[in-house]
């Protein structure tokens, strides 16, 4: 039985099962799956990354162009395409996601390691693969169009050669001497294949350089007033690489928008579409849970909002609250946001902000961030989320309440276990503390900018969950092959 559990193709064929379970019986869909699939088609079809707006095929830039590049493959292979190749998309994400366990399970064998010359930790390898393998949560976003499995591939693979880079400087304590640099140049041309790796991933997710940020912070700490060249020529292969991946998306964008954007833009707003800052800046003064996106900011310009569905903590005082139930009376007549109604939303956030700045600037922050880590990540699943009351829920619905339960506690025990792991590796294994330090760093940072967003999506924070299980896996591994 153990030689059997210790077999890769085991992990691989339950994480096989788990994922056809998800896609089989529970297939989704979302706003941002329709418009990936159009911009694919007209790729396609029309041979210009665009979509059709008021009839006419109109160039956009609103999102990267990898996982709209992915759809044209599968189009090409299946010979459909939108929703008609939906089934050969989800198997295609499957496979993706099983290769993304064998890369979790090959960073956790790199934490392991006391050197980079011996030999791979077999159980660190075999307990991150299980462990991803069986994550219901990445598993679950292989059943629907999105661009986390791809997100979360690059991730892994990115995180494998910068680990490498940090490992092949010898001293671990943070203050290298010369005598301690590790051979000429072998840190800048891993360095360099890490910048390269993070620049495919920003071609499906715009957030992905913040892994390359990190990495140079650590740089920095290692190299620090010792070797400044070596940080220097180090920060720059890394961004070399990524650079080099995003220049032809930045051309194009050039040759076709008149703009050199190497990003996505944030704001995700089609040519000429009003970007509403000011209703942006009044949200992120109250928003800080999942279901409250789907009172307001997601039906907006599509549907009618009600003062009564917007939570108290919206407001300070009676009278705010008949300002915006003003402000959306006039929206409701055309469900359109006005240039005027959002400058009235923009006076309004300035007023709460002035009012309560540390509750904008740090209670609501850290408020998203404990939804995005915490939150049961059962958005894909025909579940309510709803637990309390709990002998009303345990009556009205108990497989509803009992499955939220149970992915509130499976999400607890990935966290609590990658914690756990990141503060066991510290303590046991000096040579990996500046790879700790990165991971570490990289998920903090993540966490940080998503914060800023005035929608705390959790699908945002599982591109962390590969360095999450790869440190979660050392809590597995026996303490004597570590040190």
């Amino acid at each position: 039985m153990k030689r059997v559990f210790s077999n890769p193709l085991a992990a691989l064929t339950a994480g096989l099962c788990l994922r056809l379970f998800f896609v089989l019986k529970f297939p989704a869909n979302s706003g941002d799956t329709v418009l990936y699939e159009q911009i694919a088609t007209n790729w396609l079809k029309h041979h210009v990354y665009a979509m059709t707006v008021g009839g006419q095929i109109t160039p956009v830039d609103l999102r990267m162009p990898g996982y709209p590049a992915f759809l044209v493959i599968i189009y090409l292979l299946t010979g459909r395409t939108g929703a008609d190749a939906r089934t050969g998309v989800l198997l295609a994400q499957i496979g993706v996601d099983l290769l993304s366990c064998l890369v979790i399970a090959r960073l956790a064998a790199l934490l392991a390691s006391t050197s980079l010359d011996s030999a791979p930790n077999k159980r660190a390898y075999s307990m991150a693969l299980w462990l991803a393998a069986l994550c219901p949560f990445t598993a679950n976003y292989t059943a629907v169009p999105l661009t986390e499995v791809f997100a979360s591939w690059w991730t892994g693979l990115a995180c494998c050669p910068l680990v490498l880079a940090l490992r092949r400087v010898k001293k671990p304590d943070f203050l290298v001497t010369e005598s301690h640099l590790p051979r000429p140049r072998s840190v800048e041309y891993t360095a360099l294949v890490g910048g390269l790796t993070a620049g495919v991933g920003t071609l499906f997710r715009p957030e992905t350089p913040i892994l390359l940020f990190a990495a140079a912070m650590v740089f920095g700490g290692l190299f620090f007033l010792r070797s400044f060249r070596r940080w220097l020529s180090t920060g720059l292969a890394m961004a070399l690489g990524g650079f080099l991946v995003l220049s032809p998306w930045a051309l194009r964008n050039w040759m076709t928008l008149g703009e050199p954007q190497f990003l996505a833009p944030k704001n995700s707003n089609l040519p000429g579409e009003l970007v509403p800052n000011g209703f942006m800046a009044w949200e992120k003064t109250w928003l800080y849970r999942v279901r409250d996106c789907y009172l307001m900011p997601w039906k907006l310009n599509e549907e009618a909002i009600s003062v009564e569905d917007i939570p108290t903590r919206a407001f300070d005082t009676p009278e705010e609250k008949q300002h915006v139930a003003m402000i959306l009376e006039q929206y409701n007549n055309d469900l359109t946001l006005t240039p005027d109604e959002d400058v009235a939303f923009a006076q309004l956030a300035r007023q709460r902000v002035a009012r309560h700045p540390w509750r904008t600037y740090l209670w609501l922050p850290a408020a998203r961030a404990v939804t995005i880590w915490f939150t049961p990540r059962i958005e894909l699943l025909p579940v309510s989320g709803h637990v309390f009351p709990l002998a009303q829920m345990r009556e009205d619905d108990p497989v509803d309440q009992q499955v939220t339960i149970l992915f509130f506690v499976l999400n607890l025990f990935y966290v609590g276990l990658g914690v756990w792991g990141a503060l066991r590796l510290w303590r046991s294994n000096p040579a990996a503390r500046p790879v700790v330090a990165f991971l570490g760093l990289f998920m903090a940072l993540r966490t940080a900018f998503l914060t800023t967003l005035e929608t705390p999506e959790p699908r945002y924070v599982l591109v962390c969950f590969p360095a999450l299980i790869a440190l979660g896996a050392q809590v597995l591994t026996r303490r004597s092959e570590v040190r």
